[in-house]
């Protein structure tokens, strides 16, 4: 199996070495690339078609929310994880909305950076309960707006309300007693329904529509 090629965005020159020097433990990644803008990771991703970007929230130029926002718009496969010292909900729901598939915080052990970033690779990264809160939260602040119709089959809709308390595919799986195989078959088909791209921003868009009761 080929390692996922990485590129990795963020302003201060330590903290990449420090990601840099941590994934080169693995053979599962590869860092292809560094940039200190977004600007910079808007090019080296048209450069390099990376599988997995890591993409730090406040950077010069043009900052990690605007360029994942470009990214996906134009390279919609490209994975983005967003890292950041602080989980303050209010930038890091903006980048979940626009495709992000979630974040890791730079203060977290090592060791947990590698089961995360693979997680990640393989989209299989739950919800964690603790970020279900933050969006329910943030979403209360707001009107909802534009409500849409759900097209969900009962049994999609029970896999979507599972995916929004944090359950893994297996743990869905066993709840609703049916394989995992069939889990990430009908998380697929919601996804694709939808028009959206990864179980975060899935969660995000059914608070948003008033499907899922906050």
């Amino acid at each position: 199996m080929q390692p996922y090629r990485i590129i990795i965005a963020d302003d201060h020159e330590h903290a990449r070495e420090g990601i840099r020097d941590l994934l080169e433990e693995y053979d599962d990644f590869e860092v292809v690339g560094e940039a200190t803008n977004g600007q910079e990771v808007i090019g080296l991703t048209e450069q390099l078609m990376p599988d997995l970007i890591l993409m730090d929230i406040q950077m010069p130029i043009v900052n990690g929310l605007e360029a994942t926002k470009q990214i996906k718009a134009r390279f919609p496969y490209v994975k983005i994880v967003m890292i950041t010292v602080s989980d303050d909900i209010t930038h890091l729901f903006e980048a979940l909305k626009r495709g992000a598939q979630g974040y890791l915080l730079k203060n977290i052990y090592a060791a947990n950076w590698y089961e995360h970033l693979k997680a990640f690779a393989m989209d299989e990264v739950p919800l964690s309960k603790e970020l279900a809160f933050q969006i329910i939260e943030e979403i209360s602040k707001q009107k909802t707006k534009d409500t849409k119709q759900n097209p969900l089959s009962n049994r999609e809709q029970d896999v979507l309300h599972l995916v929004a308390k944090g359950k893994t595919n297996r743990e869905i799986s066993d709840i609703l007693f049916i394989s995992e195989h069939t889990v990430k078959n009908h998380l697929k088909n919601i996804l694709q329904k939808l028009h959206l791209e990864n179980r975060v921003q899935l969660a995000c868009y059914a608070y948003e529509q008033g499907w899922i009761q906050t």
